[in-house]
């Protein structure tokens, strides 16, 4: 029998929390950042719904933004192909957390599948976090 098989290549990476969907106190998404080489911190995608588990945990972990957070003005599309924005709250971007990632990536070097959150890593700060590189041509 001929055919052809779809493999789906997942890694494990870290990003920073520079924004959530929902109350601040009970996060249903987060919207996640890297630095890029300019020191910027640049949208890279964000997780599929949390975990009421996961929702309180990181709840307790994050802090309301203070003026001049990067994202200030930013809006952020609720899928792809739509016009329809999401309503965030944003963080502090302090907090790192660990995700698996599906390895295809936009031109901009964002994933363009949800991130699944693994784990908060408060053992790293956010200069831990690898520079976004885009992906090559």
């Amino acid at each position: 029998m001929r055919g052809w098989r779809k493999y789906k290549v997942r890694e494990t990476t870290e990003a920073i929390v520079g924004a959530v969907t929902g109350a601040l106190a009970s996060p249903r998404s987060l919207l996640l950042g890297t630095y890029d080489e300019r020191g910027r911190l640049q949208y890279t995608g964000r997780t599929t719904t949390l975990a009421q588990e996961a929702s309180r945990t990181l709840a307790g972990l994050l802090s309301p933004a203070q003026p001049g957070h990067p994202w200030t003005g930013w809006s952020f599309a609720a899928g792809w192909g739509t016009r329809e924005t999401l309503d965030v709250t944003l963080v502090r971007p302090e907090l790192v957390v660990e995700v698996g990632v599906d390895v295809a990536r936009d031109a901009s070097g964002r994933w363009r599948h949800p991130a699944r959150l693994h784990r908060p890593r408060t053992d790293l700060s956010p200069t831990d976090v690898p520079f976004l590189t885009p992906p090559s041509p």
